[in-house]
């Protein structure tokens, strides 16, 4: 069996598939050579992360191939239910990268609260000639301790999320498509456990009700999941982050909602038009970016190259 992990794939991953007696082949093909060279090496498995698309014309052009992996959550660049009826095995790592995306959350979260992100900005700029004017400017800081956490979504990440900002001492809410109840675990470092109760609503109104911190944890949508009808029901000065992806929420909007103070900051560590965001989001001082960085951790990569090489191993048993 042959595997291309076209985005690469952590040593750890790669370790576990060669000594499983997998052949690795080391390469990064662009998209456009990306069929001829799987068929020239008569490729099995096909690994990639966000930068890789796996449509229709490849699976019917690569005749090798026999799983399709993706290092991460979303599987948005994969014609998944065309594979699996073309009789392929489809593969992800759903968990693996949760803590690291939640955390990045927490960061913008953190960040927007202690004006952070504009402070980096100006500080090398006028630090020496204006210290204390930008003291004052950016002495509204608020605490999350005591504050509301509104999450949208509840998968392996909206999770994470809840139990990151439980440990901070927040309230917390959580908006799903049908409402349910399910508990949660935070585990510490003496090995004690505490188990939570967190029930879900999907009455917009009430979830956004008082809602100060509003993180999307969702998959790829169709549609707006936040929009102008959303944002005007919220709370005056939230702070909203998206690790999500681009297009869940409207962007052009979110910045009306910035400039009328209704909004007082976002983050976007996902957008629209990546990889080239909309120059007035880049601009916005109220503004919180980073490039798609979610899951990007040495940790979360350990991980995922080692729950794929996991996965490739036991379906190559069947096989």
């Amino acid at each position: 069996m042959k595997v291309l992990a076209n985005d690469g794939i952590s040593d750890s991953g790669k370790n576990a598939l060669l000594e499983a007696g997998i052949e690795f082949i080391e390469a990064k093909v662009s998209q456009e050579h990306l069929i001829n060279f799987i068929n020239e090496n008569q490729v099995d498995v096909l690994l990639v992360r966000s930068a890789t698309k796996v449509r229709e014309d490849l699976i019917d052009a690569c005749a090798s191939l026999k799983i399709i992996g993706r290092g991460g959550v979303g599987m948005d660049n994969i014609d998944v239910e065309y594979a699996i009826e073309k009789g392929l095995y489809v593969i992800n790592t759903p968990n693996a990268s949760s803590r690291s995306v939640a955390e990045m959350v927490f960061a913008h979260f953190l960040s927007l609260a202690r004006f952070l992100h504009e402070s980096n900005r100006l500080m090398p700029l006028e630090g020496d000639t204006h210290f204390s004017a930008m003291k004052k400017s950016f002495s509204k800081a608020v605490e999350l301790e005591g504050k509301t956490l509104g999450v949208i979504g509840f998968g392996g990440i909206g999770k994470e999320v809840v139990k990151i900002g439980i440990s901070l001492g927040m309230k917390v809410k959580v908006l799903t498509r049908k409402p349910r109840t399910e508990k949660i675990a935070l585990r510490f470092f003496d090995g004690q456990e505490v188990y939570f109760e967190i029930s879900t609503t999907n009455d917009w109104d009430q979830f956004l009700d008082g809602v100060d911190f509003l993180s999307i944890n969702t998959p790829k949508t169709k549609d707006y999941v936040l929009d102008t009808p959303q944002f005007e029901k919220m709370k005056d000065g939230i702070f909203i982050v998206n690790t999500a992806r681009g297009g869940v929420l409207n962007e052009v909007n979110l910045l009306q909602f910035i400039e009328s103070g209704k909004i007082a900051g976002a983050a976007l560590d996902v957008f629209e038009n990546e990889p080239s965001p909309e120059l007035p989001l880049l601009m916005n001082p109220n503004l919180s970016l980073s490039p798609h960085l979610g899951g990007n951790t040495l940790d979360a990569q350990e991980k995922i190259g080692t729950e794929l090489a996991v996965q490739i191993i036991d379906i190559k048993k069947k096989l």
